[in-house]
């Protein structure tokens, strides 16, 4: 732990020193995200603690960009997350956890190389009005790919509206074309004043030597409208990322985002078979410049016929203290079919949580109340 602080420290010293010598521009960033939260089960047990990133999982971050002329620039961010309810790194395996890419930014769009978030994980501010991360956001619920190693990707510049972006994480296996475990995305995005909509996915194939040869694919289909005093969101879900672990029998994704070997899962997992179609629908309301109110309602519907869907919803509100700092409240519902064991979570999965019999077929009510600051 000791080497890791040092060497973080060491770079932003680089970082500094580089900036004295070039053009190169760089940012210290980060977030400190803690909140309350409430859970309680109609088993009967309950469970309360102070929990990490609500919103944002807390993290510090580093990125800068060197202009080299003629609309061109080399970028890049690292990114680690931690716990600042125990100060633990999110992840004790990497240096940075979140992301560790350098690019290069034209006049026609960005290339980066490097572990990256998904498209599916930037569209978070279009698919509802918590950013789809509390605990009532059924989207979250069900699992969001985030991020993937070995990532190649492209990004245009927005041009009458429309933003695309492709990308390509090799899975890196011996004797492995291009092809074999990689991880694919496209996303489009469209913007025209109070309108926003688009797509963001991603498909996977299994290893060779699987016996379940089913891809892993992630859909997403979003359409906003600013009404003036706030927005409503619309998303759709389609996946068959999503099985059991001793939390839950719906509470793991086949297709992690942090496999220490690439971007792989081994193709032995029937669940891949089942497929889920989520739908949502939230709305807020801006009653002053501080004081916005929201709320959403979802449904994950299981197409399988193995009855592990769910449904819930919330109502929450977030007050601005301040550019940088935010204080906010959520009253959190969700109802397991019998075949379901969704849990609550947030842009970190809490700390205090309930799992296996007091989340199978049971229904969840849950409270948040925390703080937010960027800087």
């Amino acid at each position: 732990m000791k080497k890791k602080v040092i060497t973080m420290l060491a770079l932003a010293g680089c970082s500094v020193g580089a900036y004295a010598q070039s053009n190169t521009n760089v940012t210290i960033y980060g977030t400190v995200d803690q909140y309350l939260g409430y859970i309680h089960s109609n088993s009967g047990k309950s469970v309360i603690g102070v929990n990490d990133g609500a919103i944002l999982r807390s993290r510090l971050g580093f990125r800068g960009a060197e202009d080299l002329g003629g609309g061109y620039q080399t970028t890049f961010t690292l990114e680690q997350g931690f716990g600042a309810n125990t100060g633990a790194l999110g992840d004790s395996t990497r240096l940075f956890d979140r992301q560790a890419w350098v690019g290069l930014s034209t006049p026609y769009g960005e290339v980066r190389i490097g572990r990256q978030n998904t498209e599916i994980q930037q569209i978070g501010g279009a698919i509802d009005y918590t950013e789809r991360t509390t605990f009532g956001s059924i989207v979250n619920t069900f699992g969001v790919p985030s991020r993937y190693d070995n990532d190649i990707s492209f990004k245009t510049k927005r041009v009458a509206g429309f933003q695309g972006a492709a990308h390509l994480a090799l899975g890196e296996q011996p004797g492995g074309g291009i092809s074999q475990s990689a991880v694919y995305q496209l996303a489009l995005d469209y913007t025209n004043g109070p309108y926003r909509a688009g797509y963001a996915g991603l498909m996977a194939s299994p290893a060779p030597s699987g016996a379940v040869s089913e891809k892993i694919k992630y859909h997403n289909l979003y359409a906003d409208y600013d009404y003036g005093h706030g927005k409503i969101y619309l998303a759709y879900v389609r996946s068959n990322n999503i099985t059991a672990n001793s939390s839950g029998l719906t509470a793991a994704a086949i297709l992690s985002n942090t496999a220490a070997t690439g971007n792989v899962f081994n193709g032995t997992d029937a669940n891949a078979l089942r497929y889920f179609n989520i739908y949502q629908l939230s709305a807020d309301y801006r009653i002053s410049a501080n004081l916005r109110v929201g709320t959403l309602y979802g449904v994950i519907r299981d197409t399988s016929g193995s009855n592990a869907g769910a449904k819930g919803g919330n109502v929450g509100a977030y007050y601005d203290l301040s550019k940088r700092t935010t204080l906010y409240g959520f009253a959190n519902y969700m109802k397991n079919d019998s075949g379901a064991g969704y849990r609550f979570s947030g842009s970190a999965g809490p700390t205090a949580n309930l799992s296996g019999d007091d989340v199978n077929g049971r229904t969840l009510i849950g409270l948040q109340m925390g703080i937010l600051h960027r800087f």
